[in-house]
């Protein structure tokens, strides 16, 4: 006897294999991204600690953290040295200490319009550890407005960059004695003087050594991610994300801890240039002044994250508050 007939899957069973399928992925989806942002923020954090290693190999070279340059808008220049001399805010000191003294060196002994084409080409090239991979892409981005550096030099393209300095605690990032806009007035010792409310270790005019952080290099913030508008990740339009990352310290490139400003995660329509915070969930990357990294709660108390901005006001630090 033969049995008659064929065997396969009828409707209803299909439809039930293909609902059980997509339950699995919508349980899976949640944990693969979880993954991945976890990898991200892992990622980001390494950018800050090659940082973090960068400028004490800069304190180890020249006795100092990086500057962060002329007050107003100035970008870096080979050879101007790391001094007070020089216009170029931290991230462009720090270039030949991750391995791109080419980048750094890109207008040295040139003049006229060589010089400016250089300072231009340095502006659009951006670096991979500058950027938090959470938010946007290490790519140039463009200058809407046109912007011109004291250089003397206009970029329609700008790289740009997730990471501030702390200038500490102040009620502002860009406070300065004199907006320098002249070679002469940079160069002029009685222009170098910084506002007297910097209490960080980066800052316009700044030369602070290891020993001016009186509050231990443990409990000291020196760079760390910086809030940012989502609406204005590619657009320039940002008044703190307008500028090219090889600029001095401006909002830009630099964050205060004042009473009140802790960390926020970046949130649509929200203009902030003040703070630091980032597009994490939960808390931001900082990087103290001995080199580590840390992760700092949004929820941080305002007081313990004021203090850790300030490199010396003698206040004590539970380290169990971060």
């Amino acid at each position: 006897m033969r049995r008659s007939g064929t065997s396969g899957f009828t409707l209803v069973e299909l439809l039930v294999v293909i609902t059980i399928i997509g339950i699995l992925i919508s349980l899976l989806l949640p944990a693969v991204q979880s993954a991945r942002e976890a990898a991200r923020r892992l990622q980001c954090a390494n950018h800050l600690k090659q940082w973090g290693l960068a400028s004490m190999l800069h304190v180890e070279a020249h006795g100092h953290f990086p500057t962060g340059g002329w007050a107003g808008v100035w970008v870096g220049e080979a050879d101007r040295g790391f001094g007070l001399r020089q216009p170029g805010g931290w991230m462009y000191n720090l270039l030949p200490y991750i391995e791109q003294e080419a980048l750094h060196a890109l207008d040295a002994g040139k003049t006229g319009q060589d010089k400016i084409d250089a300072l231009n080409q340095r502006e659009a090239t951006p670096l991979s550890i500058a950027n938090c991979p959470t938010r946007r892409r290490s790519v140039p981005y463009p200058n809407p407005t046109g912007l011109t550096n004291r250089n003397g030099n206009s970029n329609p393209l700008h790289a740009r960059a997730d990471y501030a300095a702390c200038v500490g605690d102040p009620q502002g990032n860009e406070l300065a004695v004199v907006w320098v806009s002249t070679y002469d007035q940079g160069d002029n010792p009685a222009n170098q003087v910084p506002h007297s409310d910097y209490n960080g270790v980066c800052y316009p005019y700044s030369l602070v050594t290891m020993a001016d952080v009186r509050d231990g290099s443990s409990n000291t913030y020196m760079f760390g991610e910086r809030y940012l508008n989502p609406d204005h990740y590619t657009t320039g339009r940002d008044s703190s994300d307008d500028w090219c990352m090889y600029r001095s310290n401006g909002n830009d490139l630099a964050r205060s801890t004042f009473l009140g400003w802790t960390p926020m995660q970046d949130r649509p329509s929200v203009l902030n240039g003040l703070r630091f915070g980032s597009a994490h969930a939960g808390a931001c990357n900082m990087v103290f002044c001995d080199g580590s990294v840390r992760t700092i709660s949004y929820s941080i108390d305002p007081e313990i994250h004021r203090r850790l901005g300030n490199r010396s006001d003698g206040q004590p630090i539970d380290a169990s508050q971060f």
